[in-house]
């Protein structure tokens, strides 16, 4: 294990974070459906990372039912959301992890941050070794000019970013970077699991 990774593992502990270290994405799809039973409902948050994972497609094999706004009609997503926000487990990855062990995140509507520490018995949050960030203000740069950029381009928006790969603090009513929230520690009665994984995953 590298030592920036290291350092971040024993920054996230210190934070009060459960964390756990896969060396591959399998590994950490493997550990969560592992720990899900038929009686669970779950919430998936926007998440490149989950997507390429195929956890939802897995866990609906299972017969676990699951929550997720990307995979239902436009007529269909706020409804989505609201059952993710209501679900016992709730899946997603970050926007970026400081070395201090801190989370940062930027999102549109808000229903991905504030159900990454609230309102669930447990919350998984998984994370490729590149969202690893030395600290804040290099995670809000990656956020600004990584991130949103790359989630515009997916999303189709008219935003500037989309077209200059890189934050301009847009007034766009397409902007997606309009909540952000940082998790300093591990919010009280909040069961955060971190899964770091040794691979670059998502945006």
């Amino acid at each position: 294990m590298e030592e920036r990774v290291r350092n971040t593992v024993e920054s996230l502990r210190k934070n009060g974070f459960e964390v756990k270290f896969f060396d591959n994405s399998n590994e950490a799809k493997n550990d969560i459906i592992r720990h899900i039973q038929n009686v669970d409902t779950v919430g998936i948050g926007g998440s490149m990372t989950v997507f390429d994972m195929n956890i939802y497609e897995e866990l609906k094999e299972k017969g676990i039912k699951v929550y997720w706004h990307w995979k239902v009609p436009d007529e269909e997503k706020m409804e989505a959301r609201n059952s993710a926000d209501s679900s016992k487990i709730y899946i997603t990855s970050t926007n970026a992890i400081t070395e201090d062990g801190k989370l940062v995140n930027m999102d549109g509507v808000g229903n991905r941050v504030s159900s990454m520490f609230y309102g669930h018995e447990k919350i998984y949050i998984i994370a490729g070794i590149n969202k690893i960030c030395k600290d804040y203000e290099e995670a809000r740069n990656r956020i600004r000019n990584i991130a949103a950029p790359k989630n515009a381009k997916r999303l189709k928006v008219d935003t500037p970013c989309a077209i200059a790969e890189k934050c301009v603090d847009c007034s766009s009513p397409s902007r997606i970077c309009n909540v952000e929230v940082i998790l300093h520690k591990k919010p009280s009665n909040a069961n955060i699991f971190i899964f770091l994984v040794n691979e670059e995953l998502g945006y």
